[in-house]
């Protein structure tokens, strides 16, 4: 698969949920499914630790689908198995981009780095109603991490709990969300990122066994504003420390911090006819 067609399929699985997440109708009024065109641009490092970053400006299609089980809104791609008013278990995707080694120099002669997928369970908790439209929640996601490089391939398993507030203006027109978490990452996707095989190991970058644990602690910032009922916009800032984490030791391991943003805009080109019954995630105060 071509690195940037790789790309492209993993930021289709982030439109939906920038998008969705400040949609400022009432649950009991949104469309069963829109579509529309998006385009954003990207800043982040290459990998968790790295000096050299990804840049990149993609455009892409978007669904968005809020059916009773199956949805691809502002929580992700994936299928809702249970719902009550403070509690809400479902099984997700999500996605990330590429690295070529050969943009990376420290990781120069070593396998690429491929568009990774990650799916698996997650319960989420509305833990307060700070008023009408602000909320807290919490998540506790299990993923399996599947790399798309040549095939696709298992690359390990990451726990990220996160606490998230969530708030947005009168009528929907704007929406901003700060959250923090940690990721933890088993010896596999740790490997991924952190060891050197022998075969790789130079004067610039020993040989070195990964350990599973502590990958980053990441606090977030993401914001929406809407300029019409079809186009939105939306841009995010990151922070994450890695100075905890399990493998800083690694050759690999560069910086203790990294940063990450983004800005882009989604244009909602088709929606149904019929309402989405039953419509209310835990998770956002706008559906």
């Amino acid at each position: 698969m071509h690195p940037t067609f790789k790309a492209a399929v993993a930021a289709a699985c982030l439109i939906p949920a920038v998008h969705a997440s400040a949609q400022s109708a009432e649950p009991g009024n949104l469309p069963l499914w829109e579509f529309g065109l998006g385009a954003f641009g990207l800043s982040a490092p290459a990998y968790p630790g790295a000096d050299d970053r990804n840049n990149r400006v993609l455009p892409v299609p978007y669904l968005l689908y809020r059916g009773e089980v199956l949805r691809a809104d502002q929580s992700g791609i994936g299928a809702r198995l249970f719902r009550s008013d403070r509690v809400e278990f479902d099984v997700g995707l999500a996605g990330a981009l590429p690295s070529d080694s050969d943009d990376v120099e420290i990781r120069e002669g070593m396998p690429d780095l491929g568009a990774l997928f990650e799916f698996g369970p997650r319960l989420k908790i509305r833990v307060a109603d700070i008023d009408r439209n602000s909320r807290v929640r919490a998540e506790l996601p299990l993923r399996a991490v599947i790399e798309a490089r040549g095939g696709l391939r298992r690359q390990g398993w990451t726990f990220e709990p996160k606490l998230a507030y969530e708030t947005r203006g009168e009528r929907g027109l704007w929406s901003v969300e700060g959250n923090v978490s940690v990721v933890f990452g088993d010896k596999r996707i740790n490997r991924y990122f952190y060891e050197v095989q022998p075969q790789y190991a130079n004067a610039s970058r020993a040989a070195y066994g990964a350990d599973a644990g502590l990958m980053l602690t990441r606090v977030g910032l993401f914001a929406t504003r809407q300029l019409n009922p079809d186009v939105r916009l939306f841009g995010f800032v990151r922070y994450e420390s890695y100075a905890g984490s399990a493998n800083r030791d690694s050759p690999l391991h560069l910086k203790n911090s990294g940063t990450s943003a983004g800005i882009g805009f989604a244009w909602t080109l088709a929606r149904s006819s019929r309402r989405a019954a039953g419509y209310e995630p835990v998770d956002p105060v706008t559906p």
